[in-house]
């Protein structure tokens, strides 16, 4: 089969599209075809670079997985043979982050526990954008608490995959939305619900005098005390992605802080969870959601699309064709 695979971490380059061995299913594994789309998180690209040094817990000199790739939409070709929920011929989806990666080829196995079974009328293209970023939207607003209508809402980060979902949910749920992003971005974030919008250039959320109620911070790159200045006194702070030094700060401090005071602070950790899909699954059929997909690449170009990627200028999900 074709597949884009890296034996060592950097940039794009070190991408190569190429032929390998087609996988076998275990047991509880199935094996997908690929079929239509797969798409590009931040963690692929952390994956790439190797950079947080975080992510190279179980591959510190080189890559643990050789081909990237966690949201996955196809159809199920073989299953193994203890497998109960899917049959060959089934249309699924999920992230497969916790079954060794491997999304961007023709083919991939995975646990049935990470998949969704994807409705006939919903692209192969949308189901691939909902699982990671929809999820870590979702997982992030509903933190510890629920939000309340008219709670003030800012997401910070709002023009990418999980930015442009979660300005959808907060809306849902009855908050008032502000978006920070670069200029650019702004008018298709107010197009999805923003009722604010903010160019981090030209303004600073945490210093601005404005107070927050729940704060979803995709970037990660401010201290945890000018975040917590940004807050109400009931307010909370939820971490999404960020540099390593925050994400360790507000590992070691945000605890503390949530104990000795009002404010919540933490980190949001990554849980691939099928129940959670298959909500925001029913929300997009419902209308009440809508992947924003900003531009598609053919599974020979992903070094491309990772170079387009990392320059941080699409809104939305960047994906890929494997068929």
């Amino acid at each position: 089969m074709k597949a884009v695979v890296y034996k060592k971490y950097g940039s794009p380059n070190e991408l190569i599209y190429t032929e390998v061995e087609k996988p076998q299913p275990k047991d509880h594994e199935v094996l997908i075809n690929v079929h239509a789309a797969a798409s590009i998180n931040s963690w692929d690209w952390d994956l790439l670079r190797g950079t947080p040094f975080l992510v190279r817990i179980g591959g510190v000199r080189k890559p643990k997985f050789a081909i990237l790739g966690a949201d996955i939409a196809g159809r199920v070709e073989a299953v193994g043979k203890a497998v109960k929920q899917f049959v060959p011929g089934d249309d699924v989806f999920g992230d497969i982050s916790g079954c060794s990666w491997g999304g961007f080829a023709e083919y991939v196995c995975a646990s049935e526990l990470a998949l969704s079974k994807k409705p006939a009328h919903i692209t192969f293209e949308d189901a691939a954008a909902i699982p990671q970023a929809a999820v870590l939207a979702f997982q992030g607003l509903r933190g510890k608490g629920v939000i309340q209508k008219g709670d003030k809402v800012l997401i910070n980060g709002a023009g990418g995959g999980v930015g442009t979902f979660a300005i959808q949910l907060a809306k849902l749920f009855g908050a008032e939305v502000t978006a920070v992003d670069s200029a650019s971005k702004l008018p298709k974030l107010q197009a999805l619900g923003a009722d604010y919008v903010m160019d981090y250039r030209k303004k600073d959320y945490t210093t601005s005098g404005e107070k927050y109620d729940f704060i979803l911070d995709v970037m990660g790159n401010r201290s945890i005390f000018d975040c917590k200045r940004a807050l109400n006194a009931n307010g909370q702070y939820v971490m999404v992605g960020g540099t390593m030094p925050r994400i360790f700060q507000m590992m070691f401090l945000g605890p503390l802080i949530s104990w000795i005071g009002t404010k919540r602070m933490g980190l949001l950790m990554h849980k691939p969870n099928p129940a959670d899909q298959n909500e925001l699954m029913a929300l997009w059929e419902a209308g009440k959601i809508v992947p924003v997909i900003y531009r598609q690449f053919p599974l020979a170009h992903v070094a491309e699309a990772f170079s387009y990627f990392g320059e941080g200028q699409h809104i939305g999900k960047v994906m890929i064709r494997v068929r």
